[in-house]
């Protein structure tokens, strides 16, 4: 690849990530000489880690760290709540739950990867949602740097604050490479967390319904 492509990628990788901004503002150039400056670090990290230099397998692998972190992390480019704001006004009052929802997310300490499932549970009141946008809502916060603690809470915020539910419970299981690959380096370890809000958080009884549904 020589240069002049190098540089046509770039800019064509920061026009889908980007597409509110015009190529010629000031914004759009910024962003491109950000992305320089992060290809020329990665080099010298790549360097530091003991690489050696001018290896001519490695020479594109700074431009697709760059254009893999803005895939990891296109939950900043929009608002995961939004997806919830079609809505169908049938008569249910008993929980609506998605479970097994599978998700990639990044360790905001360490940018090492988290992976699992979440489960998402509400009680509506007077209005549902398409289940498909659970789905998208949880997608769009995991797609971002994350702690599991804060993606358990947005979650079941967004659910809360759009759709006005009875009751809201949130369950996510994960595993943190940030903890099995380095550090303590604990392979099977798993972290679960829990937010109920509503009716959930008061009723013992519906949370125990919600935690057998999805064993």
């Amino acid at each position: 690849m020589t240069i002049n492509e190098d540089r046509y990628s770039e800019e064509k990788l920061l026009e889908s990530n980007f597409p509110h901004l015009n190529k010629n503002s000031s914004q759009f150039q910024e962003k491109l000489e950000d992305v320089h400056e992060i290809e020329k670090s990665l080099k010298k990290l790549m360097t530091l880690c003991g690489e050696e230099e001018n290896i001519p397998d490695l020479e594109e692998t700074p431009f697709r760290v760059v254009k893999a972190f803005l895939e990891y992390t296109v939950g900043y480019r929009e608002n995961p709540a939004a997806h919830l704001e079609k809505t169908f006004d049938i008569e249910q009052h008993d929980p609506v739950i998605v479970k097994d929802i599978e998700f990639y997310s990044m360790c905001e300490h360490h940018f090492a990867p988290f992976f699992g499932v979440a489960h998402v549970a509400y009680i509506p009141n007077k209005k549902i949602t398409g289940l498909s946008k659970i789905a998208r809502v949880v997608e769009g916060y995991t797609r971002r740097f994350q702690v599991q603690e804060r993606l358990t809470n947005q979650i079941a915020d967004a659910i809360e604050d759009v759709l006005e539910p009875r009751g809201v419970m949130v369950a996510i299981e994960a595993k943190h490479l940030c903890v099995s690959s380095r550090g303590v380096k604990k392979e099977d370890a798993k972290t679960f967390t829990l937010v109920s809000r509503g009716l959930y958080a008061d009723n013992p009884q519906l949370r125990s319904e919600f935690m057998m549904a999805i064993k």
